[in-house]
């Protein structure tokens, strides 16, 4: 398996009855969200990162409609997981949508903003992923498609979803983008400094 699931998460994503499919979708995104983080030059609760995106898709195992996230926060109570990481299940549908168009899809009446840093990576995380892995594009690299995200979101409806997703996903890349630049360049001006 990968290092970034532990046996026991393994064991709820198995007892929760997660496809084989997903669980890797899991774990990728997870990497994926860990390697960004990484690379930010911010302190992340890294934990959080991992396990947000391992269980960020738990309520597939009951149904892959718009409705998975709220179903695996749910879940994810169940299991026992801390509220941190049950909330990034419930926000992660369309970059975390607003109470406004939760309302409309008859979901909580609630605000899905993800707020914090760890949030916005592995909701960027997860889009990557898929963009990656669903085999429309043929990257070189995966930097090669982290410097095509806005094209990719901005041009193939599929991707950016809807006017209002598509807005939150380039957010999310141009902030982290920025963050990654600027500790990029941080290190550049002074590369004997340990980091």
């Amino acid at each position: 398996m990968s290092k970034v699931v532990s046996e026991e998460d393994l064991a709820i994503l198995l007892k929760a009855g997660l496809s084989e499919a997903d669980i890797r979708h899991s774990i990728l995104v997870a990497e994926k969200a860990l390697d960004i983080a990484g690379r930010t030059g911010t302190v992340l609760d890294m934990v959080l990162v991992a396990r947000g995106a391992v269980f960020h898709d738990l309520g597939k195992a009951l149904t892959h409609s718009y409705q998975h996230g709220e179903i695996g926060a749910e879940m994810g109570k169940r299991f026992g997981l801390p509220k941190a990481v049950t909330d990034i299940a419930r926000k992660h549908f369309h970059g975390g949508i607003t109470s406004k168009e939760a309302e409309i899809l008859d979901l909580p009446d609630i605000d899905y903003t993800p707020r914090l840093l760890e949030e916005r990576i592995i909701l960027y995380a997860d889009r990557l992923i898929d963009i990656l892995t669903e085999g429309v594009f043929n990257f070189r690299n995966d930097q090669e498609a982290e410097n095509r995200f806005e094209e990719i979101i901005t041009h193939y409806q599929g991707y950016g979803k809807d006017k209002p997703t598509s807005g939150r996903y380039l957010a999310y890349h141009r902030e982290i983008s920025r963050l990654i630049e600027e500790d990029s360049s941080r290190k550049s001006a002074n590369p004997y400094k340990a980091p």
